[in-house]
């Protein structure tokens, strides 16, 4: 069944949805960078994040699948329950003697991406210390979340779906290929005979090691926020592989409406680039090629309950994410790999956008939420794909730090220069619906 189709049988439920909650029109450059004056010395906090996922999507004609169509991170079943998240952390300021100094730590253990390729019991997500001695530019030092986009930047604990837009999930949470040249796995049956994700590194999670320098700025009832940060661009992994830096710029303006910290009333506008450098043996040959990997987006948010609305665009150039099953993105023999094919996603480009409302229903503990999101992957290749994701959603708030969310996405997956049955479309076609419950416990 077609999204558009789907999408006149939901117009009842979802009209006005799109045109107006939790989410938040937040600054958090300053909510995940700073701390406030007089705070603890060592204050305890974390989230954890149970769900539970069905794909009713339909195998290829022999019977395989791919990872559209299985659930993430081990992608060996199309119904599975998973921790997802288990996140404990400690922040505060460590010197009684001067409240100018912040840190911050954090480690993953739930089963996601960060902890799934190598299958780490844990993983440091954030370890750095905030300087803010000097008015206008506070330094952060460490690995923390780059300024970018609003999906990625955002605290996960307080996002209103279960998964990222496919636009954000797959452009922009970055895969890092293999050392060298790794063959892409092949559909499998259930239950599958190898692992479909070929990485053995884990998802960049938004972040990066590096320096940042940021602030905000109030002009009466506005706060604009800046930051400029120089980072490794290896992600999660401590060290760089090269003398390359990637550059990170980001800005926003916000007029504030009331309220404060994650739950902030207000209308955002936001803008932000990335720019850096991946080095990679495509051909097992001991060369070692550079690959430009460059992100640029802007968007808008708005929030004044009952109301909420965001809308983003972003595009990619170099380093496109070809799937799980695809650790060298792409690269086709012969001969190891073929850094000039088509559907080589190391040199390609994409781009993509999303918008999503909600109301909070008042005198009640329900909100709704509604999202349309479109991802072209591989635009400039006979290869381009388009990825196109209606999700309708409910939150049931038991108190400020505990929800349920259940999201239900329709997905239409297609290679557009492919009839069906064709090329790619002979694994994308039948990929359906996927349904989602999540719990999630704040402390």
């Amino acid at each position: 069944m077609k999204i558009p189709f789907k999408i006149s049988l939901c117009a009842a439920v979802c009209s006005g949805l799109l045109m107006t909650g939790t989410a938040q029109a937040a600054n958090w450059l300053m909510l995940q960078g700073t701390e406030p004056g007089g705070a603890e010395r060592a204050k305890l906090w974390g989230f954890i994040q149970v769900q539970y996922q069905h794909d009713t999507s339909d195998p290829n004609a022999a019977g395989g699948y791919v990872p559209p169509k299985l659930i993430g991170p081990d992608l060996e079943s199309q119904s599975t329950f998973n921790v997802n998240r288990a996140r404990i952390g400690v922040r505060g300021t460590p010197l009684p003697l001067d409240g100018n100094v912040n840190y911050f730590i954090l480690a993953e253990f739930g089963n996601n991406g960060i902890t799934s390729a190598d299958n780490a019991v844990a993983r440091l997500t954030d370890a750095s210390v905030t300087l803010n001695h000097i008015k206008g530019a506070r330094v952060r030092v460490g690995q923390f979340k780059y300024p970018g986009a609003e999906e990625g930047l955002q605290a996960i604990h307080v996002f209103d779906y279960i998964n990222f837009t496919q636009v954000t999930n797959q452009m922009l949470l970055e895969r890092f290929p293999n050392n060298s040249f790794t063959t892409d796995t092949p559909p499998q049956t259930l239950p599958p005979a190898q692992s479909l994700s070929g990485f053995d590194k884990p998802v960049g999670a938004f972040r990066d090691v590096g320096v940042q320098v940021f602030d905000a700025f109030e002009v009466n009832d506005w706060e604009h926020s800046y930051a400029i940060m120089m980072g490794n661009g290896n992600g999660l992994n401590f060290s760089d592989r090269d003398d390359h830096k990637d550059l990170y710029l980001y800005w926003s303006s916000e007029m504030r409406f009331g309220g404060k910290g994650a739950r902030r009333d207000g209308l955002k506008m936001f803008a932000w680039h990335q720019n850096g450098k991946r080095s990679y043996d495509g051909n097992n040959d001991g060369t070692v090629e550079t690959y430009d990997r460059k992100r640029t987006g802007l968007g808008v948010k708005y929030l004044e309950k009952p109301w909420r609305a965001t809308a983003e665009y972003m595009k990619g150039d170099g380093m496109i994410f070809n799937g799980p099953d695809k650790p060298s993105f792409g690269l086709v023999p012969p001969s190891v790999g073929n850094p000039n094919h088509p559907a080589n996603g190391l040199k390609a480009e994409a781009d993509g956008w999303y918008v999503e409302g909600g109301w909070y229903i008042p005198n009640s503990n329900w909100e709704i939420d509604a999202r349309y999101d479109i991802y072209n992957r591989l635009t400039d290749t006979p290869f381009e794909l388009k990825f196109q994701t209606f999700t309708l959603g409910a939150q049931y708030h038991f108190n400020k730090k505990m929800r349920a969310t259940l999201n239900w996405q329709m997905r239409d997956f297609e290679a557009i220069d492919f009839a069906s049955g064709a090329g790619p479309n002979g694994n994308l076609d039948g990929v359906d619906d996927l349904f989602s419950v999540q719990v999630t416990a704040i402390f």
